[in-house]
């Protein structure tokens, strides 16, 4: 039976501790000894009483017993995984040899030479018109998997990113080629208006969640196929689009000059760098969504209570923090920075939407963000890994392998890393949970002892 104070109601997972403020009486209990009625405790030797947490120990740092009541799943998700500098490094590195040991495996059963297919495969790869096109698919991997990450660091499956940016880009790219606006005027009406469609497109998965207890994953999967239909109907010439001459493909009327972003080559060759074929201009915005989206996660209190909130939310709801609200926040969130995925193609290569716009990006975002556990640097490194796979993926043909390898590669590579991080995850919880233990045996902290004879 459960005691009147505890706020975890019955069936549902023990909250995680969250510290409220300095008063004692809302503070978790401690693990009891002895003589812990009889003496305060004591500072371990060598530290001030009042010294901050020792390195990698904050107060916004979960434990060893939280980690370890956190589902597989949602671990996956949220990207935890290794806390040490040489585990970071080593892991992901550990998982691609060992993909790369499966795939050659996989290539020599096919009946090819696995070290030449590999070997074409860098030798196309690393040509300069490749590079450039490898950065432009990748730049759009890279808003795709942040924009499902922002999900994923909730434990929300935001499946519906492949369709909030397709009718984002639509919208936009209509509203684009019926304004004319001088720079950068034109440019900036493009982009907000595809944040805005993104972030509401999104909002009614989160809404409905919140309200109807309807289960994301359907939700956004059900999106996109309303928003397939929403385009299809308005891709039409008696419409929204025009049918271009000579050809049977529909579009948007084509944005003009004052609403397209240039090229960065101009940029590129002040530094030496003259490259065959245009880089998105758009580059930049890709970068500067990482980085705040890691500031934000990290540092802000918006992130705090999307991360408590993903974790418990009956331990959110009574550190104040309203889960529901969060729910919605974070879907709009997720939404807003989708409506940018097509942006970098839409005003900086086919100043248009039609019939042969990218599509699917949404879904490799998925795959892109577990890759780089839901972090800005590991995503840009999964995200170039794929936009290469991708892009020598047809000089496969030229050594008799099927194209279609490639996708089993990226299946390959996904798996491993997951499997890998999942392995090293669970050991460092055991690492944690035996020094907590030993900790408490002894009734000293261990790490900060450690840290003061190394000082």
């Amino acid at each position: 039976m459960s005691e009147p104070n505890d706020p975890t109601p019955p069936g549902e997972e023990p909250s995680v501790p969250v510290q409220r403020g300095p008063d004692a009486s809302e503070q978790p209990d401690a693990p009891e000894r002895p003589d812990a009625a009889e003496r305060p405790a004591e500072p371990a030797p060598g530290a001030d009483a009042g010294a901050p947490p020792p390195a990698g120990r904050t107060a916004t740092t979960p434990g060893a017993a939280e980690i370890s009541a956190v589902p597989a799943w949602k671990a996956i998700l949220k990207g935890m995984g290794p806390t040490g500098l040489g585990l970071k490094i080593g892991a992901p590195l550990l998982a691609l040899l060992i993909s790369l040991g499966i795939t050659m495996i996989l290539l020599r059963i096919t009946g090819a030479d696995p070290i030449s297919s590999i070997q074409s495969m860098i030798d196309y790869g690393t040509t300069e018109n490749s590079l450039v096109d490898i950065v432009n698919r990748a730049t759009r991997y890279y808003l795709s998997a942040v924009a499902v990450a922002i999900g994923f660091r909730m434990a929300l499956l935001n499946i519906g990113v492949d369709g909030q940016y397709r009718i984002a880009a639509f919208l936009a790219a209509a509203l684009g080629g019926a304004l004319t606006l001088p720079a950068p005027f034109g440019q900036l009406l493009v982009i907000v208006a595809a944040m805005v469609v993104g972030g509401l497109w999104a909002a009614i998965a989160g809404v409905l969640k919140v309200t109807r207890g309807v289960s994301e994953v359907l939700s956004t999967i059900m999106l996109n196929a309303i928003a397939t239909g929403i385009i299809a109907y308005l891709l039409n010439d008696k419409r929204l689009a025009e049918v271009r001459p000579g050809s049977n493909n529909v579009a948007t009327p084509q944005i003009p000059e004052s609403g397209r972003v240039g090229p960065l080559n101009g940029f590129l060759s002040s530094l030496g760098l003259d490259l065959p074929g245009n880089v998105y201009g758009l580059l930049p915005l890709a970068i500067v969504v990482g980085i705040v989206f890691w500031v934000v996660i990290n540092y802000t209190r918006f992130g705090f209570d999307l991360k408590i909130s993903g974790l418990s939310a009956s331990a959110a709801q009574a550190s104040g923090v309203n889960a529901r609200r969060m729910i919605v926040y974070t879907m709009v969130a997720s939404g807003v920075v989708a409506g940018l995925i097509g942006m970098p193609e839409l005003l900086g290569a086919s100043y248009e939407y039609s019939l042969n716009f990218p599509a699917g990006l949404g879904f490799t975002g998925i795959t892109v963000a577990l890759l780089g556990r839901n972090h800005p640097a590991g995503i840009a490194l999964a995200a170039l890994l794929f936009a290469f796979l991708d892009q020598t993926s047809d000089v496969l043909q030229e050594v008799d392998v099927p194209k279609e390898i490639v996708g089993v590669m990226q299946g390959v590579v996904v798996l491993t890393v997951v499997i890998v991080y999942e392995l090293v995850r669970r050991w460092e919880i055991r690492l944690q949970q035996r020094a907590v233990a030993a900790e408490l045996a002894t009734g000293h902290d261990l790490a900060r002892e450690a840290a003061g004879s190394a000082s």
